[in-house]
């Protein structure tokens, strides 16, 4: 697996644990595991001249990991944030109501947050939230099934 833009050890172990749930999960998911043997991975994180690190990727980069393996695009109106575990929780992150500003800004409608962010929603502003839904998930596979609207 191959990371670049710029990207922190943090993001990076965030990539690296993406990778490591998809191919320990490839049966499940669908996809066929002799791809990871016949091809090489390549993570880029645009804007490379800006630091880029911490966790809070970690769901989107295993999404999109899902995402290039199935062929099945991710819903153009998501967005999502969340650290992920190796076992597949997706934990709760900071900066919220940044992430919510910026996703509202970039036009998205259906946000994918942490369960457990829930009760931080209240401190978003209400105009900041007007228009979005948030959609609640505790592990990857309830986030794959939003964003891909897989059954």
């Amino acid at each position: 697996l191959l990371l670049t833009g710029h990207i922190g050890d943090i993001m990076k172990e965030s990539a690296q644990a993406a990778f490591s749930i998809v191919k320990a999960n490839a049966k499940r998911l669908k996809i066929d595991a002799d791809r990871f043997k016949k091809s090489d991975y390549h993570i880029h994180v645009p804007a490379g001249a800006i630091p880029k690190d911490g966790p809070s990727a970690g769901i989107a980069m295993f999404t999109s990991l899902v995402s290039l393996l199935l062929g099945k695009a991710v819903r153009p109106d998501v967005a999502m944030t969340g650290e992920i575990t190796l076992r597949g929780l997706v934990l709760p992150v900071g900066g919220l109501k940044e992430k919510i500003l910026a996703a509202k800004q970039a036009g998205i409608k259906t946000i994918i947050l942490p369960q457990r962010n829930k009760k931080d929603i209240p401190e978003v502003p209400t105009e900041a939230k007007k228009g979005l839904q948030f959609r609640f998930v505790k592990n990857t596979t309830e986030a794959l099934k939003l964003a891909l609207e897989l059954n």
